[in-house]
This record gives structure tokens, sequence and C-alpha cells, in this order.
């Protein structure tokens, strides 16, 4: 029987039905009834009946929901884990790896649950203000629909379901179309954790379908994860609603000449590849001084050759399939088209169905979309620079601008790059994947707005709310 989709605590199933395959093989996994306009209504409506319970619940009481996610999400870890190595293809060095941040985005959720707090503040700065004190509270926004993408479908969904319950929201989730399993595992953790069945719906949904929900004024906030296109393109059907967008990169790190180069290299194989390359802040343009780009280059070369490319069920797999064979080629495409204008590839660059082995290229040029647009795939550019200038113009020759990362010991470049880099997040002695869970992460530009990590995710769930009180 295919999966059902909860709306507003109850399951229910429809005549829509879609297959879940395997990307390593294409076998047939599961199937999932994929909901109707009537079911995202009925969701709606739910989540704001659901809304006149949560506004009202303590912090205590949110938290300990939360706490009670943690505790239930641990003891289903390996079944988590699996469900994401089938929907998706994730490698299990992967899946274990984001099943475990998803349990401290949950955690540190249930943390600042009881630190949602106000100020107090003085008016009388002018004369109007005299005999008049304020204070500020943030109050529960309303519906949250978190769209969440396919390849971190766990811990991201926790970053949107975890703020909204820590805040007081009911809140919908639309899960990525190939990786609805998890997102329903994640479904039955909230029942059970005794966050109010209202207040909860996983909606199994069309892409295109789901633009009734980002139009509908029930709906109070957007939180989307994905590419760039489809957040912009949510962002003109939401009206007059909150948004917050995760969307691309192509990330660029810097290796200056007086970096310790076996640590950059190291980085820069395990940012550029992890997930298959399939991740907004993978590695993706490396810029090298000249003075040391043979020798990086080579202890680059070498560490992804290491790599073991297969079947994401084996333990020992670092590089699985793409999600589907659609994209692998698309990858291709983009190696294939920058050799024939004179790109060289130093090692992969052959695709065989889904699989799409780490790619390392250089004589690239910056108009090549190996370059110039998000690859999303395992492939990395290597190019040489003289000026440290060059190399931050470089960096910044983008409409991209989520992390960046950069290799030196010069404090001097440290803090020009922190200024004159245009991007959310810069890493330093660290490749731009480098996320915890708390920390203020999003981008500018193409890239988005707004900021995830738990706390600032709340700040964005919530509205403040001012009172000034006349003492006179």
């Amino acid at each position: 029987m295919p999966r059902k989709n909860l709306i507003g605590g109850q399951w229910r199933g429809s005549d829509d039905v879609m297959e879940v395959r395997f990307p390593y093989d294409g076998s047939a996994v599961d199937a999932v009834s994929m909901a109707s306009a009537a079911d995202m209504d009925q969701a709606m409506a739910a989540a704001l009946k659901g809304f006149e319970i949560t506004r009202a619940l303590p912090s205590h009481r949110r938290s300990e929901i939360l706490e009670n996610m943690t505790r239930l999400l641990r003891q289903r870890f390996d079944e988590v884990v699996d469900a994401m190595i089938m929907e998706g293809g994730k490698n299990r060095k992967t899946a274990v790896g984001e099943t475990s941040r998803a349990l401290e985005t949950l955690k540190v959720s249930g943390e600042e649950a009881r630190r949602i707090g106000g100020e107090v503040f003085s008016i009388d700065w002018t004369a109007a203000g005299e005999n008049r004190q304020g204070f500020t509270r943030r109050r529960p926004i309303g519906t949250v629909l978190g769209i969440t993408p396919f390849n971190y479908p766990v811990n991201l969904a926790c970053h949107k379901i975890g703020p909204a319950i820590a805040a007081g929201n009911p809140i919908i989730i639309k899960p990525a179309e190939k990786t609805p399993l998890s997102s329903l595992i994640l479904a039955e953790i909230v029942l059970e954790a005794g966050y109010p069945p209202e207040a909860f719906s996983v909606l199994n949904a069309w892409g295109p379908d789901t633009e009734m929900m980002a139009a509908d004024p029930r709906v109070a906030m957007i939180s989307f994860t994905g590419s760039s296109a489809v957040g912009w393109m949510l962002k003109n059907k939401s009206g007059q609603k909150k948004i917050a967008l995760e969307l691309g990169g192509n990330a660029g790190m810097i290796v200056h000449d007086d970096a310790d180069l076996e640590l950059a290299a190291a980085e820069a194989a395990a940012g550029g590849f992890a997930n298959a390359g399939q991740n907004c802040i993978s590695v993706q343009r490396v810029l090298i001084q000249r003075d040391v780009f043979e020798d990086f280059t080579d202890r680059f070369v070498e560490r992804v050759k290491r790599l073991k490319v297969g079947d994401p069920r084996d333990p020992d797999v670092d590089i699985g399939p793409m999600i589907s064979v659609r994209d692998a080629e698309r990858a291709e495409s983009w190696v294939e088209e920058a050799r024939r204008a004179g790109a060289s590839v130093l090692v992969g660059g052959e695709r065989e169905g889904t699989m799409f082995p780490p790619t390392v290229m250089t004589d690239t040029s910056p108009d090549m979309r190996v370059n110039c647009e998000e690859v999303f795939a395992p492939v990395v550019t290597v190019s040489p620079y003289d000026s440290w200038d060059d190399a931050v113009a470089t960096v910044n020759n983008t409409p991209y601008g989520l992390q960046a990362g950069i290799f030196t010991r010069d404090v001097k470049l440290i803090m020009d790059a922190w200024d004159r880099i245009d991007v959310g997040g810069l890493q330093v002695n660290s490749a731009s994947t480098f996320r915890v869970d708390h920390m203020p992460y999003g981008g500018i530009k193409a890239s988005g707005y707004g900021r995830e990590g738990i706390k600032y995710a709340i700040e964005d769930m919530t509205e403040l709310r001012l009172m000034v009180l006349n003492l006179s």
C-alpha cells in the first residue's frame, strides 16, 4: 500500500501514487500518495485551528515536545539512515552524519524554546518619551510552509520543524518529490512526541501543485530550501507573507601561498565531493596562488583518487549515485562542454547511469558553466591566480553568495576577505562546506536571504511585538 499523507493529524491516501526508486540501480523502494488540492486546503484549515493551541503552549511544554522528538529520532536512527540511503542514494557515512546532525538540531531547538524573550528599554531618549517604558516580546507568526530539498531531507526538515515548534507555530512540510520517506518517519515522530496533531502536516505533492499554498493567505511564512529558480518564483507568488530562502551557490575556495597545503587539499576533497557534490555549499571553484598551484593540485588529485565510488549501502563508499540519470547527464554535458572549449580533466568525468565519479578540471574559464553556474555534482575546477585581489574578484564574480573558504595564515588577508568577499558565511582554513546547526547560515545575492540556525530561524518565525507603558 502507498504511504499516506499526514493532514492535521490524520493519515490520508489518494489515487495519485508516485513510486520511490533507489537511485543506484533504479529499483522500486516504496510508493507514496500524492496530495490533492483538497488535501492542501484541509491541511491549511487544520493549521489555523492548531495555531490556537500552539500559540498558547508554554515554553517548557514546547521544549519537552522537542526533547521527546530527539529521543524518538535516536530510537529510530537506523531506520532513518536506511530510508535516506534508499530514497536518495546517500552513502551510509553521510546518512549517519546527517541523522546525527538532525539530533543536534532538535536538541538545540528544545533549548532555544526556553530562551525566546524580549527587551525592556527606555523610551525617554526624547522629551516626548518621558515617563514611558518600552517592552518587546516575540509572538509566533502562524502557519509555516516548510519546503525541503532532496539532498538533506532529514536535517533540513528539522531546521524548519524544530524552530517552528519552538516558536509555537503550526507547520506544513512539503518534502522533495524524490525523497518523501524520511519525512514521513519524522511525521510519526512529531505526533508521538506530543505536538498538537492539528498543527502538523506532511504533504507529498508535485512541485507546481504546491504553488497554491505559497499564495494562500492562511500561510504566514514560507521557509524554502532548494534551487534559486524555484525559490525566487515562490517569492513572487507569496504576496505579503514572510519568506526565507536558502538557495544555490557555486562556492569559491582560495588557497594562498602561505597555506597548509595538506589541510587545504583534504578539505577540498571532502568539501567538493561529499554527498556526490549535491550540496549548495559544496566546493566548486578552487583558486590557488600560482607559486603553489602545482603542489596543491597534485595533493588534491591524489586525495580525490582515493575516494571510493559505488553502492551507497556499502559503509566504505564515499561517493554514491546522483539523485537521477537526468542530473548525472547534465553534469556530464557541462564537463564535456568545458572540455571542448579547452579545459582539461585531471581525474573523473565519465558517467555510468546515475554514477558520476569525482571530477577535477583545470584550464577552465570564468564563463564556462562548470564555473559560473551551480554544478550541484561532484565536479571541482582548479585555477591559478597571481594576486590576492585577483582571487577575491574571481570568488565574487558570480550571481551567488552563500559561503566561501580561504586558506592562509595572514590575519590581514583574513580580515580583508571577511570584508570584501560577498557571501553570507566565510570559512577560514576550512572549506565552504563547513556548517554546524546553531550558527547563522544563509546567503546573499541569488543565494537567498534570511538565516537558518535555530535561534535565527525562530526570529524569522516570530513577530516582534511592542508595548509602551505610560507611567504618568
